[in-house]
């Protein structure tokens, strides 16, 4: 059994985070970019230091 690992995608628009997120639950990235948006404006922009968190904390993908 394959283990999934959260790596930050290589679909990037900024940092990857998103596509990353997107790739290790099998969706389409822009269903996690629109609810990242939209959970970012319902929550007075935590968002916003959210994602540069996330940029540090999950590693980056390694092409073997």
């Amino acid at each position: 059994m394959v283990q999934k690992r959260l790596t930050r995608s290589n679909d990037r628009v900024i940092g990857g985070v998103c596509g990353g997120i997107a790739e290790y639950l099998d969706i389409d990235p822009t269903v996690v970019r629109v609810a990242y948006t939209v959970l970012t404006l319902f929550t007075v922009f935590c968002g916003i230091l959210l994602y540069p968190v996330l940029w540090i904390i999950i590693p980056e993908k390694r092409n073997y």
